[in-house]
């Protein structure tokens, strides 16, 4: 359903893709951005507080998990306590910079992401109340879908407040981007007050779970988690660049990019679902971790241009790195304790966000 909504493309070249100068960076970041992935990936799996040096990384990595290569301990340290972290942070990184680069394409706003407009609100909402609720009203639910209980409920949720917000925020077939951002604001606070209800009815162990849970943190990952959350994240990042050639059109206007032979609405239609599907997940194994879909992709959009073609994966790369370094640091600022990651991503994503409307207001933007 999602690839058959994403094919809905324009007939003739818009405006405003890649060419030129900006066409050559643009292949030239997505080259960096991947070397430099790998290198932070293998820095990520080194740190912690048992160091391990980049060649012992890639040594034991290359021997397989049973290799002689490094010691027993060295194994167990790289093949079942980091590497299912590091990759669990790429694709949680990856999903929420995609999922910011789509909805800013969407809505022509730079403003737009999953956690603004309340998408990651009612994502958590699900996730706690399945968390809460599992031993009881929800026992068949949880049983009925094992490990994919968590992440399945964070994507209804998610998805079910993205179709609420959209129904709100849309009149006379046309979004309007203010009705959006105030319904997502009303929306998240709902979905705020409802999860303090399920604090209160939650025991000790699972208060305290949610508490360390909704900071944000990889500090839970396993390969169990990754296997559970990884295909909905990877369907969503393997459809986002189907949608990438409509939203370059979407950008002229609505009625313009129907001229240009795009199916708006179905376009509309795959990408809530694209935004629903990795936010949903993402949220779910890994907390509420804000602001990276506003940064990461606004920051791109100066450097590489508005095309998605080239925005989409260049957001994927750069989303995943910053999640892996934010964790590197949330491992080693506090050690041996752990910082959650929703801090230090807040920490920098503030200033950025409010950079971005002082920049917007002064062009009259806002």
């Amino acid at each position: 359903m999602i690839i058959d909504a994403l094919r809905a493309v324009p007939l003739v070249q818009p405006s405003g893709t890649m060419s030129g100068d900006r066409s050559v960076r643009a292949r030239r970041a997505l080259v960096g951005l991947f070397l430099l992935l790998a290198i932070v990936m293998v820095l990520g799996i080194g740190t912690g507080p048992a160091l391990l040096s980049p060649g012992k990384v890639a040594a034991v990595l290359l021997s397989g998990p049973n290799g002689a290569a490094g010691s027993p301990a060295d194994h167990v340290i790289v093949w079942q306590i980091r590497l299912p972290r590091v990759l669990l942070g790429a694709l949680v990184g990856a999903s929420l910079a995609v999922c910011g680069a789509v909805m800013q394409g969407l809505f022509r706003n730079p403003l737009a992401d999953p956690g603004l407009i309340g998408i990651s609100s009612g994502a958590a909402l699900a996730a706690v109340a399945t968390i809460v609720l599992s031993g009881g009203i929800l026992a068949p639910y949880a049983a009925l879908a094992g490990i994919y209980a968590l992440p399945l409920a964070a994507f209804l949720g998610g998805l079910a407040a993205t179709l609420l917000i959209y129904r709100i925020g849309t009149l006379a077939g046309r979004s309007s981007m203010a009705l959006i951002l105030l319904a997502g604001i009303a929306l998240g606070a709902l979905a705020g007050a409802l999860t303090g209800f399920l604090l209160y009815l939650s025991d000790d162990r699972q208060l305290r779970d949610i508490t360390f849970w909704s900071l944000g943190g990889l500090g839970a990952a396993s390969w169990t988690k990754l296997l559970a959350s990884a295909p909905m994240m990877l369907l969503a990042l393997l459809a986002a660049p189907l949608a990438a050639r409509g939203l370059n059109a979407i950008v002229l206007g609505e009625a313009e990019a129907f001229h240009m032979g795009v199916r708006v609405q179905w376009l509309k239609r795959g990408t809530i679902l694209i935004v629903a599907l990795a936010t949903g997940a993402a949220v779910a194994v890994s907390g509420t971790i804000g602001f990276v879909g506003i940064v990461v992709p606004h920051l791109l959009r100066l450097w590489l241009g508005p095309d998605h073609r080239g925005l989409l994966p260049a957001s994927a790369l750069a989303g995943a790195i910053l999640l892996i370094v934010a964790d590197m640091a949330a491992r080693s600022i506090v050690a041996p304790a752990e910082l959650p990651i929703g801090i230090l991503t807040a920490t920098l994503g503030a200033p950025v966000f409010l950079l971005i409307l002082l920049r917007r207001r002064g062009a009259g933007g806002i």
